[in-house]
């Protein structure tokens, strides 16, 4: 068994972030779209509609590269400080309300604009990824307590149309992650697009099922407004519907291209979190409590200032209310070789993937492959591979 151990930062209370400003790069991210859509249309330049995506899966990567990693932690006695440090907060919230200035302008553009098919494509596709970005976003509020920002977690799901993360994440990827059991848990050998297909029909049919027993302890239906399913879900009619109500049905492809696109790249990143993990099970039938060497964890600068430590993934799933300007880089877990945003682009390529990854879980299972959560029709296969006798060979 993999033991983590924190970085030991220095312990003072001068310490500084030194990324404190930098935390409004999501927000910033959100706005690509209708930044490099106004270039492109004052300057007469077709290739910026295709920014963010060069933008998010070209120069992200770069800058990870070229920055490499940041392992530091704050000292854990500023903790406290730093979560009731409100400016974190905005900057969240300000990620959230922007999203909603570029899709609006964007779905505008693509209904009132006289555009090429390739400009409308391309920034169908960058409102997607924003969409799909925003997911995160979600994901940040939606660990929280107050009710305001449990709603604004809802609003950043609705462009996507996938208001069941609200419920499933919580309280079922946090409880059986890295388990056979865990739709958004990816398994050893399983390739992305058939893990998206898994992932999104078994988290919405967890959703469902996590709200209706929550609901029948309270003798109440599963229809009824208190189903956080249905609250969420019912942001996305009314911002769909309303936009067809403005723009007309005309909209309606590029609205369910780019919440399609948004819904996959989201559950691309599902797919690198834990790919390969699996938490071993106690002699009483349950699963050992979750530990850190259970995720995927990347520590490159760029991508994890985006995405608000995400890619700190291991404390997160540890301590999923610790704030994200807080969570720890530990020693000894299982890495990623970039950013969420270059492993994004590997995951697209499976043959390449399998070639990068598969290597690194044998690695970290010394091995061991009967510890490996293996997608069940090569199971048999892959243990035979990686036998004691054939490791030795």
């Amino acid at each position: 068994m993999t033991t983590a151990t924190a970085t030991a930062p220095v312990a003072t209370v001068a310490w500084k972030d030194d990324k404190r400003y930098a935390w409004y790069l999501g927000a910033l991210v959100m706005l690509l779209p209708l930044i490099a859509g106004q270039v492109a249309v004052i300057h007469d330049l077709p290739i910026f509609w295709w920014f963010t995506p060069f933008f998010v899966f070209g120069i992200i990567p770069l800058l990870d590269y070229l920055n490499g990693e940041d392992q530091s932690n704050p000292p854990e006695e500023i903790v406290a400080k730093l979560a009731a440090d409100k400016f974190y907060r905005l900057a969240v919230y300000a990620a959230a309300a922007v999203l909603y200035v570029s899709f609006f302008w964007g779905v505008w553009m693509l209904a009132a604009g006289d555009l090429a098919w390739h400009a409308k494509l391309g920034l169908t596709i960058s409102l997607g990824i924003i969409s799909g970005i925003s997911v995160n976003t979600s994901h940040e509020l939606g660990h929280k307590t107050s009710p305001f920002e449990r709603v604004l977690a809802k609003l950043a799901l609705a462009p996507t149309g996938y208001g069941n993360f609200f419920v499933e994440h919580n309280r079922g990827h946090h409880v059986r992650v890295s388990t056979p059991e865990d739709p958004a848990s990816a398994r050893f050998g399983e390739n992305l697009y058939e893990f998206i297909v898994r992932s999104a029909i078994g988290a919405h049919k967890s959703a469902w099922e996590l709200e209706k027993k929550r609901l029948a302890r309270s003798n109440k239906s599963p229809w009824t407004w208190q189903n956080d399913n249905l609250q969420a879900w019912a942001m996305s009619v009314v911002l769909f519907g309303g936009i067809i109500l403005w723009l007309g049905v005309g909209i309606i492809p590029y609205l369910a291209l780019q919440a399609l696109i948004g819904i996959c790249l989201f559950e691309t990143v599902n797919y690198l979190e834990h790919y390969g993990l699996l938490r071993q099970k106690l002699p009483d039938g349950r699963y050992e409590r979750c530990q850190p060497h259970h995720s995927w964890n990347s520590n490159h600068r760029v991508s994890n200032i985006a995405l608000y430590q995400l890619q700190r993934h291991s404390d997160h799933h540890a301590n999923p209310t610790r704030p994200y300007q807080a969570l720890r880089h530990f020693e000894g877990l299982p890495e990623l070789p970039n950013g969420y945003a270059g492993m994004v682009v590997l995951a697209a390529v499976p043959p390449l993937w399998f070639r990068v990854m598969d290597p690194k879980v044998v690695a970290h299972f010394k091995g061991d492959m009967t510890r490996a959560n293996i997608k069940p029709s090569i199971r048999e296969k892959v243990l035979a591979k990686y036998t004691p006798e054939a490791l030795n060979a």
